[in-house]
Formats: structure tokens, C-alpha cells, sequence
């Protein structure tokens, strides 16, 4: 038998330090970038001879409805550097909808300094200081507005790969939806937060929160963010999870676990451990529920008896999602 000298692992894959990609901005008369669209996004250092493409050349010029130019820009950025302009924001926010980085995996602090308040129409951005005056203007082109805010509805600039949304008002751009999402009519999906796989979205995901594959958010349901509130933990739903309709949750939750309708845990929440062992003077043990983030297989309820939060051991796989409605 003929000795083999053992060969060394090959390296892990270097994650990409940079991004880049070709552009079209919009900007108002008064020299302020409203957006940029960029129709592909790609990981890496920008290449020497990355010309922009034919197509987004022959889309500038003038609009004189909206008062806006439309110009071509190619931007390269450190994925983990702040944003530093207007079209670097909204290159990362486009790597986050493309499925490039994943939310939480991308610098965004001080965004919302580099995304102007725009007025959103049918036919692209306009400066909400110049909307009263080109407002005849635009009634007779047919040009409505439907938002005024720092960020743009997700389908204006990304159609997402097999995924559905009932109202595209409530998906900002920047979410990040895994093929097989499906977010219903009163679901909500932030900018830095989405799904892994294929998930059920009727409730509210907030910014930096992560859903996993198989997992559910029930109607009326909310995830807390970090945007407000001064709250630091960023939430993540396992695989197979279930937030319940009308439930909250402040934790992270775990693979296989439940979280029933109409309860709320925050970090703080008393939770009463059932099938463990007393306290030595024959209390219940209980915990902050902080103490089970992340925790596997576990069935948040609250008992209806005594209104206590109570927390029990799961076994096996958690929900399944309807096949037909994910395929």
C-alpha cells in the first residue's frame, strides 16, 4: 500500500472587501442626486475596462416634467466602509435586494444622511421643494405621486426571483427576499432585512431582522428593529419558525420554535421554564426570556389561567408552510 503524503485544505473563500457597479442618477435642478438605479450589481474590485453599458447611455438626458437630468455613474465602494454619497447607498442598497450580500453583512451606518426626502411618482423621483410648482405639469402628463420619503418602493428599481408581494407599498428597497417569499398584503419588509429561503410574510419585519427558510410571520405579527427605541439586538427567525398572528417578538427565535398568537416577548419578558426542575424552595424557575434567544424547539405561550409566559420544550420539526403557495 503506497503512502500518501496528506495535501493541506484548500483556503475558504476570501469574502469580497468591494462592490461596484454602473448606474443611472437622477438629480434635480439644484445639483441634488435623488436616486440611482443600478440595473446589475457585482462583488469584487471594479475592473479596468468596465465600460458603462450602451443601454444606460442612451437613457440620459433631460426630463422637463419632473425637472430632473438623468445621468450615467459608476461607483465603486468598501462594503465595509460607511456610505459616503448618495449612489454608494443605494449600490448597497441594491446589493442587498440583488441577494449579493445578506442584511447585517454590509456597512449602512449613516444611510439616512446620504438619502434625501423625495417625492415618489409613477414616473421616478422628484424634489418635494419644486412638486408644487411642476405640479400642472405633471397632472397633464398623467404623473402621480404616491410617497414622500428617503426610500424608494423595492420594485422600482429590483424585480426579486420568484417572489410574490401583494402590496408593493410595503416592501422598501434594500429588503433582501429569497426566492419562495411571499409577503401578503399587510406584510411590511424594512430596508437590511429579509429571508434566507422560502417564508410567509403577513406581519412586520423590521430593519436588521433575518427570517429563515420555512419560517412564518402571522398577520398583524411585529419584529423589533434597531432604528428607534434604542434596542441593540438584532432579531433573527430560524428554519421552520412560527411567529404567531397578532404576536411580538424582541428576541432572536430559534430553529423549530413557536412563538403563539397575540404574545409579546421582549428580552425582559419573565418566562416561567415548564418541565424544569423547581427552585429549592419549590417555585417554578423562571428566566428572562433573553436567556432563551436563539434557543431551539421551544414553545413560547401564555397560560390562560394564570397569565404568566411560559416556555416548554418542543419536539420535532416546527411548521410546515403551504407547498402550493412557495413552489
Amino acid at each position: 500500500m503506497t503512502e500518501t503524503t496528506p495535501q493541506p485544505a484548500p483556503p475558504a473563500t476570501a469574502r469580497p472587501t468591494h462592490a461596484w457597479g454602473h448606474g443611472l442618477a437622477t438629480i434635480a435642478a439644484d445639483g441634488t442626486v435623488l436616486d440611482t438605479w443600478f440595473p446589475a450589481t457585482f462583488l469584487g474590485a471594479l475592473p479596468a475596462d468596465a465600460a458603462v453599458p450602451a443601454e444606460l447611455s442612451d437613457a440620459a438626458g433631460d426630463d422637463p416634467r419632473r425637472d430632473v437630468r438623468i445621468e450615467t455613474t459608476t461607483v465603486e465602494i468598501a462594503i465595509d466602509d460607511a456610505p459616503a454619497s448618495t449612489p454608494d447607498a443605494y449600490l448597497r442598497l441594491h446589493l442587498l435586494s440583488h441577494l449579493h450580500v445578506r442584511p447585517n453583512e454590509i456597512s449602512l451606518e449613516g444611510v439616512f444622511a446620504h438619502l434625501p426626502i423625495v417625492a415618489w411618482t409613477n414616473a421616478g423621483p422628484v424634489h418635494p421643494e419644486s412638486l408644487t410648482r411642476l405640479r400642472p405639469t405633471l397632472q397633464r402628463a398623467g404623473i402621480a405621486v404616491h410617497a414622500i420619503d428617503k426610500f424608494p418602493r423595492l420594485v422600482d428599481y429590483v424585480v426579486p426571483d420568484r417572489v410574490r408581494i401583494g402590496d408593493a407599498n410595503r416592501v422598501r428597497l434594500g429588503a433582501h427576499l429569497a426566492p419562495g417569499t411571499t409577503v401578503m398584503h399587510e406584510g411590511f419588509v424594512n430596508f437590511n432585512a429579509g429571508t434566507l429561503g422560502d417564508a410567509m410574510i403577513e406581519g412586520r419585519v423590521s430593519q436588521g431582522v433575518v427570517v429563515g427558510d420555512g419560517t412564518d410571520i402571522g398577520g398583524g405579527a411585529s419584529i423589533m428593529g434597531t432604528l428607534s427605541g434604542g434596542g441593540t439586538h438584532r432579531v433573527r427567525l430560524g428554519a421552520r419558525a412560527l411567529l404567531g398572528a397578532n404576536a411580538g417578538l424582541g428576541i432572536s427565535l430559534g430553529d423549530d420554535s413557536v412563538v403563539e398568537a397575540g404574545l409579546y416577548v421582549t428580552a425582559g419578558t419573565k418566562v416561567v421554564l415548564v418541565g424544569a426542575a423547581p427552585n429549592p424552595d419549590g417555585t417554578p424557575r423562571t428566566v428572562k426570556a433573553a436567556e432563551l434567544s436563539d434557543a431551539p424547539n421551544i414553545l413560547f405561550r401564555r397560560n390562560s389561567l394564570t397569565g404568566a409566559v411560559e416556555a416548554l420544550q418542543r419536539k420535532g420539526e416546527g411548521i410546515q408552510l403551504n407547498t402550493a403557495l412557495h413552489a
